[in-house]
């Protein structure tokens, strides 16, 4: 087997191990391993898995790990397709607009009228849970190999938290208290419990303080779609930021940050999202090496009336003048005497060659929103001015005039709002962890209700596991 292939996204052959899904049902998912020289059939469930197939392999285990990415890439939440929750929750929340039609199953995300037998909130925590028993699977396999080097059980390992820490988070973020899964007993998984919020986030953050331990300093792959160590501690400052741990969200912010021969800002708006950003911290690989992003696909129309999302004339309206995010991030069509607009952070649809754009999933910017947010609510006004300041000036505007605590946190939630608008919910969470969810939403949503502030939990779910019960306030 030619390890040189062994990074290579693009390759198609594929391997395919059975897993069991946590409290449903038997389900099968196929790793398509990017190794482009053997074919490898697993014909045993993942349970009994054959570690000398896949985990004694270098390159069957790296690209085991592969393939848990590719799964969060291309299904479930945290996708840039139109399925994802980078358009839904943007609907969910103030972001965008719907056109399409009102029978389809993202209009109930624009009028919140949500219930438990939505069939995206099935897929989304299938998907999610699927994804984790993956992780799990990677971690339980490299433990148990004889002939991988300490190396590269401790990079798997790494990876493999790393990854079981994001998609929980977001589980988290959409559901509320929800069951932390670590192993791949089947029988455990099946009968799992929802633990408390601050339980999961102290889960979330010993699996990524373990992997910050375990990955490289370095990038493994130039184009840095496999995490190191600055990327587990990126989410972690984002999951830090959450919890309330402000002291510790401002520090590692600043570790990010202080990796200046790595991470450099980018000052060319129309630059910071291709594939060779160095703002980028961690990157989903495309499919194949021509195609570009899924995120293209789903924001960019060329003709109106827009035959699925806009944005919404509020969050367009609501740049300042002179800010160059307005410019370059949002493009305008028009028929008529009509104009709509849509996200234009990436700017390629589909295969281009040279292929471009690669989705990023945690970049620099945020690091520098993260710890102002942290300074400014602890007090530290001058030094959040100054992160604060970082972004702006970046857009091409001028320092902040906030000077209070309050003016400033308020600066750091607009900027918030026109820096991150369109990727992965941080609209509606910023609006919930900022306590302005109901009053933002009551007033543009007409069937909004204060309990719309968590997803209903899926009613399969409950109906095959009782103990992730009860179902979420209002639903």
């Amino acid at each position: 087997m030619n390890t040189n292939n062994f990074f290579n996204p693009y390759c198609t052959k594929k391997a395919r191990v059975y897993r069991i899904l946590s409290g449903v049902t038997l389900l099968f998912i196929m790793f398509w391993f990017t190794s482009c020289d053997d074919f490898t059939a697993i014909d045993t469930p993942v349970s009994q898995l054959n570690t000398a197939a896949v985990f004694e392999e270098k390159n069957t285990a790296y690209s085991a790990m592969a393939n848990v990415f590719a799964q969060m890439r291309d299904n479930g939440m945290l996708t840039g397709k139109t399925t994802g929750m980078q358009k839904e929750m943007g609907l969910y929340a103030d972001e965008l607009t719907w056109y399409g039609n009102s029978a389809q199953s993202s209009a109930n995300f624009f009028t919140n009228t949500l219930i438990p037998t939505h069939p995206t909130l099935a897929t989304w925590w299938n998907n999610s849970y699927s994804q984790i028993y993956a992780a799990n699977a990677v971690i339980e396999g490299v433990a148990g190999s004889t002939t991988l080097l300490q190396v590269d059980k401790d990079q798997l390992t790494g990876e493999a938290k790393f990854a079981r820490a994001f998609v929980h988070f977001y589980v988290l973020q959409l559901w509320g208290s929800v069951p932390y899964v670590t192993g791949t007993d089947y029988m455990y998984n099946s009968t799992v419990k929802r633990l408390p919020a601050a339980e999961v986030y102290a889960k979330i953050i010993e699996d990524l303080e373990s992997a910050i331990t375990l990955l490289p300093e370095e990038y493994t792959n130039p184009t840095r779609v496999r995490p190191n160590l600055y990327a587990a501690q990126a989410l972690l400052a984002r999951v830090y930021l959450y919890a309330g741990m402000l002291p510790e969200a401002a520090n590692s912010a600043s570790t990010v940050l202080n990796k200046t021969d790595t991470y450099i800002r980018v000052t060319e708006l129309n630059n910071i999202f291709l594939k060779g950003s160095t703002a980028t911290i961690w990157q989903y690989a495309p499919r194949t090496p021509t195609r570009n992003t899924d995120e293209g696909t789903t924001f960019i129309f060329n003709a109106g009336p827009p035959n699925s999302v806009a944005l919404t004339n509020s969050l367009v309206n609501t740049f300042e003048a002179g800010d160059q995010r307005k410019a370059k991030w949002i493009r305008s069509i028009s028929k008529g005497s009509t104009t709509w607009y849509h996200a234009y952070k990436y700017k390629k649809t589909g295969s281009n060659t040279p292929q471009l754009e690669f989705s990023v999933v945690l970049r620099l910017a945020e690091m520098y929103l993260i710890r102002a947010e942290a300074r400014a609510r602890q007090g530290e006004l001058t030094n959040a001015k100054d992160d604060l300041n970082v972004i702006r000036n970046t857009a091409g505007l001028g320092n902040t005039t906030a000077v209070t605590q309050d003016e400033i946190l308020n600066a750091i939630m607009h900027e918030r709002q026109v820096e991150l608008f369109s990727e992965f919910g941080h609209r509606f969470f910023d609006l919930r962890r900022f306590d302005v969810l109901d009053q933002t939403l009551s007033g543009v949503k007409a069937d909004w209700n204060n309990t719309d502030n968590l997803l209903p939990l899926p009613q399969t779910e409950l109906n095959l596991n009782p103990n992730i019960g009860p179902q979420n306030s209002g639903y």
